[in-house]
């Protein structure tokens, strides 16, 4: 049986204790640290921005997966790859040249995502889904964590899945939103690579448990 790769939203982390809990992800079964980056404008709300990228990059020692929220993302790829992100992935809907986006997000050494609202459409990817790396599906609205699941998300991951299997890509398909262990087996079994959880892992009595469960 497949297991998933989790990637812990930091956003979810007690900020006054960002090493400790950055390091407990290190410790975990997690393959990496999510990071959502918001602008309050593309989204209504606001993250944190390269400080604490920069203070997060310094102590993780597993991937840096870094989520940009934000309208306008070509003016910041090259902050976040000297900031240590590995992979960088922007909104379908925040880029009006997403092609071009994509090429400079790999000429700068990072794998390239690209992230879909919920009412967006995956067949949109289709011409460029063979140059990205992963195809991240928001089954929630995006902006404020602890949101409820978006069901038709299943359907959206089958259609993912068999656009990148048609297209002989090679893309992951990772899922942001309302990810717990209720539905984490039943989101790998239609075809998610990566699920990415925040509040679920970070308000549980033990993070690192609940990481290794949401797993499978």
């Amino acid at each position: 049986m497949k297991k998933a790769r989790i990637a812990p939203s930091l956003l979810a982390a007690d900020f006054g204790n960002l090493q400790r809990d950055v390091e407990m992800v290190n410790a975990s079964e997690a393959t990496y640290h999510h990071i959502d980056v918001m602008d309050g404008v593309f989204v209504p709300n606001i993250s944190y921005g390269m400080p604490v990228v920069k203070a997060i990059h310094k102590y993780a020692t597993k991937p840096l997966d870094v989520h940009l929220m934000i309208v306008d993302p070509d003016r910041y790829l090259e902050e976040f790859a000297n900031l240590g992100a590995h992979i960088l992935t922007v909104h379908y809907e925040a880029c009006t040249h997403l092609h071009r986006t994509i090429q400079a997000i790999k000429a700068l050494g990072m794998k390239a995502g690209v992230a879909l609202n919920p009412h967006t459409n995956v067949m949109l990817l289709e011409d460029i889904i063979q140059d990205i790396d992963l195809v991240l599906i928001m089954s929630v609205n995006p902006g404020f964590g602890g949101q409820s699941f978006i069901d038709n998300t299943y359907e959206k991951i089958k259609q993912a899945k068999e656009l990148i299997t048609r297209k002989n890509s090679t893309a992951l398909i990772e899922i942001d939103g309302g990810v717990t262990t209720a539905n984490s087996q039943k989101l790998v079994d239609a075809g998610a690579d990566i699920l990415v959880a925040g509040s679920f892992v970070f308000k549980s009595d033990n993070p690192s448990n609940t990481i290794k469960e949401l797993k499978g």
